[in-house]
């Protein structure tokens, strides 16, 4: 019986086993979750010029921008489960999105088969340069002299969490704007229409290194290469955890296993070259992961839980128990 039993799943996986090395035959989507120019379409783009060659075929980049990524994570489930759609979306879009707009036809955790974890995204607390101000004491001392004054711009719900307690504990009231992408956020920062933004530091750092924008602090637990004279969060004192943003690749659901460990194995491949990492992702202070299809989903359950009590914490969505 034994012997049967282990024939059966023999001949079960060799199918899979044929499909996974005739694997591609023809040209795979890659669906970016922002826009053109965007961190994820930028990292994207260059990681298709070399996943390409590596598997046999062509890599097609397609722009699916919206929604905080959910309607690339969308299109990416609803795609057949066959390797010919991936996707890369930011964390928030299956840990954050489903907690506080649910849909009912579409869960990330349900609809999308993990890759890697692709890389986390360095951020700054940044502030405009006319403020004049150099530490959190001074902001806050100047957002109190100035009720209903200033604003900011937060793209993870983390660190609106953090926005959030600190006006309560400060006494300020400093709002947070929305923006559609990061192209407007910058310009809103430089224009001192949003005097405050907690933001990637890739798209701040040249306007850092010019003096039109301040850096208070970043998330992460060491100084960032590209702006070492930022302290982390935890230096100037802040010794909360705050959840890092990171960016995940991933098929649709049910991609068979084969197929999903060969596009991971060659993704880290690439991931690991180091002009790669240089070019797309130490130069826009990303840092490297590429973990594990099976890490990655281990990952995902933790990284969801902490989803929720960030969600909590912010209190700005009182229905969510």
């Amino acid at each position: 019986m034994r012997r049967w039993i282990l024939a059966l799943l023999v001949l079960t996986a060799l199918p899979l086993r044929a499909v996974a090395q005739a694997y591609p035959t023809r040209p795979i989507k890659a669906i970016a979750s922002q826009g053109p120019g965007g961190l994820s379409d930028l990292f994207m783009r260059g990681l298709a010029d070399q996943l390409g060659p590596a598997l046999g075929t062509s890599i097609v980049v397609e722009d699916r921008a919206g929604a905080a990524g959910t309607i690339g994570a969308q299109a990416c489930a609803a795609a057949p489960p066959d390797g010919y759609t991936i996707c890369i979306l930011p964390g928030e879009t299956v840990t954050i999105n489903p907690i506080i707009q649910p849909h009912s036809d579409f869960d990330p955790a349900k609809g999308l088969e993990p890759i890697t974890r692709a890389y986390y995204l360095t951020q700054v607390f940044a502030v405009n340069a006319s403020l004049k101000v150099k530490s959190f004491a001074e902001l806050a001392a100047l957002a109190k002299s100035r009720p209903n004054t200033f604003n900011y711009m937060a793209p993870s719900l983390s660190k609106v969490a953090f926005m959030q307690q600190f006006n309560k504990t400060n006494g300020t009231d400093i709002v947070r704007v929305p923006f559609k992408g990061g192209g407007d956020a910058v310009n809103s920062m430089l224009t001192g229409t949003t005097q405050i933004a907690i933001f990637g530091i890739g798209n701040l750092v040249s306007f850092i290194r010019a003096g039109k924008i301040v850096g208070l602090a970043i998330d992460g637990d060491t100084r960032s290469p590209l702006a070492p004279d930022i302290p982390t969060f935890k230096e100037v004192g802040y010794t909360k955890h705050i959840a890092a943003t990171f960016f995940g690749i991933y098929a649709p659901a049910g991609t068979p296993k084969p197929i999903v460990d060969k596009l991971y194995k060659a993704i880290a491949a690439i991931g690991a070259k180091p002009d790669f990492q240089q070019k797309f992702l130490f130069a826009r202070g990303l840092t490297p992961v590429f973990s594990s299809p099976d890490q990655f989903a281990k990952e995902l359950v933790a990284d969801r839980a902490e989803g929720l009590a960030s969600v909590k914490e912010s209190g700005l969505y009182p229905n969510v128990k």
